[in-house]
C-alpha cells in the first residue's frame, strides 16, 4: 500500500483531539467557620460526580465534569468544594454508540486529574488537611450505567 493510501485510510477513521482544558467554575465554602476547626470528631466525606456535554459546533464538544466534595463533622458541614472542570474535544468519524462511549469515558478520564488537583488545592487553602480524591474508573461507571439502562428497559417492556 502506498503512503498516500495509508494516510488517506488513517484520515478516514475516527479522530479525537483535546483542544482546551479549563476550570469553568470553582467554589469553596466553610459555612461553620471558625467553630468547625475546633471539632475533633471523625469527618464524613461525600463525593458526587456529574457530567454535561454540549455539542456547540460541528464535531466540537464541551464536556463539563462537576466534582462536589462535602465534608461533615457530625451534623455540621465542615466544607463544601465544587469544581467544574471542562474541556473542548474535537470528535469526528465516530458512530453514535462509540461517540457516546468516548464522551462518557475518555473525556471525563482526561478531565478528572485536573479537577482532582483543583479540589485538593481548595481544601488545603481552606485550612483543612490535604485531601486527594481516589482515581475513578470511568469505563466501569459507563458500563454499569449501560447495564442499568438495559435492565430498566427490560423491566419497562410488557411480557409477550
Amino acid at each position: 500500500m502506498s503512503d498516500t493510501a495509508a494516510n488517506g485510510a488513517a484520515q478516514a477513521g475516527p479522530t479525537l483531539t483535546v483542544q482546551k482544558l479549563y476550570v469553568k467554575d470553582a467554589s469553596f465554602e466553610i459555612p461553620n467557620a471558625p467553630m468547625i476547626f475546633q471539632e475533633q470528631a471523625q469527618p464524613q466525606i461525600t463525593l458526587n460526580l456529574a457530567q454535561r456535554v454540549n455539542n456547540f459546533a460541528d464535531g466540537l464538544y464541551e464536556v463539563i465534569l462537576t466534582v462536589t466534595v462535602t465534608c461533615k463533622v457530625g451534623e455540621r458541614t465542615a466544607y463544601l468544594a465544587e469544581v467544574q472542570q471542562a474541556g473542548v474535544f474535537g470528535l469526528s468519524g465516530f458512530n453514535s454508540n462509540d461517540l457516546q462511549a468516548v464522551l462518557a469515558t475518555y473525556c471525563p478520564h482526561t478531565l478528572y486529574p485536573y479537577a482532582r488537583q483543583v479540589v485538593s488545592d481548595l481544601i488545603l487553602a481552606g485550612g483543612f488537611p490535604p485531601f486527594l480524591l481516589q482515581p475513578i474508573n470511568f469505563e466501569q461507571v459507563y458500563a454499569d450505567s449501560m447495564a442499568q439502562r438495559a435492565q430498566q428497559g427490560e423491566a419497562a417492556q410488557p411480557n409477550a
